[in-house]
C-alpha cells in the first residue's frame, strides 16, 4: 500500500474529531481521518462502507462505532484479500492488531466496555447529549489506529519529532 511516510498521530486524532463535528458519524470520521492523513489512494467508498457501522452498528447500540472504524481501518492496512485459511499470517496479524485496539479502548474509556449502549448509558441519545463524549472516543480510536500503523510500518510520527525539538 502506498502511503505517506511521515504522519502526525495528533493531527489524525484532531481531524477525526473535526470530521465528526462536521457531520460524519464516528466510524466514518475515523476512516476519513486515516485515509486523508496517510494520503491513501482509496475512493470515498471506504467512507461509505463505514456508514452502517456507526452508532453501535446502525444505531443498535452494539459495538462502539469508533472501534468499528478502527477495526475497518486496520483491516484496510493489514487485512487479506486472498482465501488462504485461518492461519494466513496476514489474518493472524490483523486479528492481533484489532484485538490490541479493542482491549486498549475497553481499558482507556474508564467504562470497561466497547458497547455503545454501555458507553452512552447516562445520556439521552435523542437530545444528542452523547456527542462530545463520542467525538472524544472517535479521536482516541483514530489516534490509536494511527499509532499502530506508524509502529507496524516503521513510519515517522511527526509528533515525536516535535517533542524532541527537531
Amino acid at each position: 500500500m502506498i502511503m505517506k511516510q511521515e504522519v502526525s498521530v495528533d493531527k489524525v486524532r484532531k481531524d477525526a474529531e473535526e470530521y465528526y463535528r462536521g457531520g460524519y458519524f464516528c466510524c466514518e470520521a475515523l476512516i476519513a481521518a486515516i485515509r486523508d492523513n496517510f494520503e491513501l489512494n482509496v475512493s470515498d467508498e471506504v467512507i461509505a462502507m463505514a456508514s452502517g457501522m456507526s452508532v453501535g452498528v446502525g444505531r443498535s447500540g452494539c459495538m462502539c462505532g469508533a472501534v468499528n472504524g478502527g477495526v475497518l481501518a486496520l483491516g484496510m492496512f493489514f487485512g487479506r484479500t486472498k482465501q488462504n485459511g485461518p492461519q494466513d499470517p496476514k489474518v493472524v496479524k490483523c486479528m492481533e492488531l484489532t484485538k490490541e485496539l479493542h482491549d486498549w479502548f475497553r481499558e482507556i474509556n474508564g467504562k470497561n466496555s466497547v458497547c455503545c449502549r454501555v458507553l452512552t448509558r447516562e445520556f439521552d441519545m435523542g437530545k444528542g447529549e452523547h456527542k462530545e463524549q463520542c467525538i472524544g472516543y472517535t479521536g482516541l480510536c483514530a489516534g490509536k489506529v494511527a499509532e499502530i500503523i506508524v509502529r507496524e510500518y516503521g513510519l515517522t510520527n511527526l509528533d515525536s519529532k516535535e517533542m524532541q525539538g527537531e
